[in-house]
């Protein structure tokens, strides 16, 4: 007797027939996304702290290398919405173009997996950019220093879990008001060092440090005493502010700048919910201007530090924190907190590291808000299980794909904060994203051969320069930014990324996304689901 006798369906591939997802963003969300994504201040300002690692290097150089060769890999991402705007971004296009198998595993292990370990990082942020700079300023520096403890780190990634757990599950639209509330509150922070920095001297600024480190921690003189130990106990001459320096250096920070600079594509996997997704110049626009804002943002930071911090302090200051010289900051020299000291005034300290502190409160959700769609992606092809594509009635959000995130960061954060060995298995987060990232690129490369006709029917084929088409061009272009990365990091001992056991353990992530494709073949295999059939079909909205 068949099937259809018994009154059975052969099952579908995909999950239903459409995603139950809705477009409550706009483009402006989307740019909003892109600029808090490349935080200047929550990722930036770390970023910049470990400029002495190749000491010849001039930050602005390498910023402004990093923004070019990063707005091509802006280009072949919008090439890629546009010829597919479905929610799970790299996830989808990977398993349409280059094999379902090979989009699962590098996009499970780059947005789902990795980003477990994210958290600890995010909460590092936290720790350094809120907690200890206003426990601190409320002259408690031993609180303060508490936050760097292994239960203080343990307590506030579980607090950044719980942050970026509660920004998710007020869906699209909520999580949209809450970003640009943040970031219209962080530039008015910004607006506010803005003026501190232009109309006080240097001179005031010593005078301001001094005291202020001297009321906190109970040190004398630490402007001329940090200046002194970068060169004496830690070996490091500053260069000097601008373009210059060795090109060489300013080369080998790119790949430090990749940290904060990398991700403006980061909103990529949410296009099945953002409106115009099917706009190249609309998509490109959102990503490129969230880029340049941060560019510029840093570039004035930078320009505004070197009048009034002095340059050679500025560098000095965190070349001895990175080294933990005896007479360095015993907290993070957050340049917000040096920079709130010139007003001599702890209410209004505190309120500008509250507004600044909106940076990383409009970021926080973008933990887990980008890897949820990853995940609820591979469960409506039916790769995961059917309860990780289900959405909930009102606010449209993929529970069980959250919960996929927020439990298991939970146990690894407590293996982060309580065992040295587990910390360093972080060391290569962002390698294992730019992993993922040179699939994507690759990906758009070859799209043309691999997908004639769906290439022929994207918008983004239509864009072209001397007749070449530029979306192809500049994913060759992406290919050489993560390929020459990747090496540098595998390479070079300098960036601490390329530490074995932290390779062993990405290496294991790898095998255990291998596994559970395999697994769930076999299982969809026995319900009379192929799977190999992904790569044929685009899900529908």
């Amino acid at each position: 007797m068949t099937a259809g006798a018994l009154g059975e369906e052969r099952p579908t591939l995909f999950l239903r027939k459409a995603t139950g997802l809705v477009r409550g963003w706009s483009v402006r969300d989307s740019t909003i996304y892109a600029t808090l994504s490349t935080n200047v201040v929550t990722l930036g300002m770390v970023e910049w702290a470990y400029q002495s690692t190749f000491p010849g290097g001039s930050l602005l150089t390498s910023i402004l290398i990093s923004g070019v060769w990063v707005s091509f890999l802006v280009i072949a991402y919008a090439g890629l919405v546009v010829t597919i705007p479905r929610a799970g971004g790299d996830y989808v296009w990977q398993s349409r173009i280059l094999g379902s198998g090979i989009g699962f595993v590098l996009a499970a292990t780059g947005w789902w997996f990795i980003l477990w370990l994210w958290a600890p990082i995010y909460g590092s942020v936290l720790a350094e950019e809120f907690f200890q700079p206003i426990l601190a300023t409320l002259g408690h520096p031993s609180q303060a220093a508490w936050f760097a403890s292994h239960n203080g780190i343990f307590v506030v990634t579980l607090i950044t879990i719980a942050l970026a757990g509660l920004l998710v599950s007020v869906g699209m639209a909520g999580y949209a008001r809450v970003q640009k509330y943040c970031f219209i509150g962080g530039m008015i922070g910004f607006a506010v060092i803005v003026i501190l920095l232009l109309f006080y001297s240097k001179a005031s600024f010593i005078s301001s440090f001094n005291s202020a480190t001297s009321r906190i921690f109970g040190t004398n003189h630490l402007y001329q005493a940090t200046n002194a130990d970068a060169v004496k106990n830690v070996g490091y001459t500053a260069p000097g502010f601008g373009f210059g320096g060795s090109f060489r250096d300013s080369m080998l920070l790119v790949p430090l700048m990749m940290f904060y600079l990398l991700w403006p594509n980061w909103g990529t996997t949410l296009y099945g919910e953002i409106r115009g997704a099917s706009d190249f110049k609309r998509v490109f626009t959102g990503m490129f201007a969230g880029l340049w804002t941060t560019v510029l943002l840093s570039v004035v930071f930078l320009m505004l530090f070197a009048k009034t911090f002095g340059w050679n302090f500025y560098m000095n200051v965190n070349a001895v924190w990175y080294a933990a010289g005896k007479t360095a900051l015993p907290i993070f020299p957050y340049p917000v907190l040096m920079a709130s000291w010139l007003i001599h005034n702890s209410a209004f300290q505190v309120i500008l590291l509250l507004l600044m502190s909106l940076w990383f409160f409009g970021w926080v959700g973008t933990l887990f808000l980008s890897s949820t769609r990853v995940i609820f992606a591979a469960a409506f092809d039916r790769v995961l299980p059917d309860a990780a594509a289900q959405v909930s009635e009102k606010r449209r959000v993929p529970v069980a794909s959250l919960v996929l995130m927020l439990l298991p960061a939970v146990g690894l954060a407590a293996l982060y904060a309580y065992n040295s060995t587990f910390h360093t298995y972080t060391l290569d987060a962002t390698l294992v994203i730019a992993v993922t990232y040179l699939g994507s690129a690759i990906a758009v490369v070859v799209l043309p051969w691999r997908k004639p006709d769906l290439w022929a029917a994207s918008p983004a084929s239509k864009f072209k320069l001397f007749g070449v088409p530029i979306v192809p061009v500049a994913g060759v272009i992406t290919v050489a930014l993560l390929v020459y990365n990747l090496y540098e990091w595998l390479t070079n001992d300098a960036y601490f990324v390329n530490n074995k056991g932290s390779l062993i353990y990405m290496g294991a992530m790898y095998v255990l996304a291998i596994v559970i494709f395999v697994g769930a073949r076999i299982i969809r295999r026995r319900q009379g689901i192929d799977l190999s059939l992904i790569n044929k079909e685009i899900p529908v909205e």
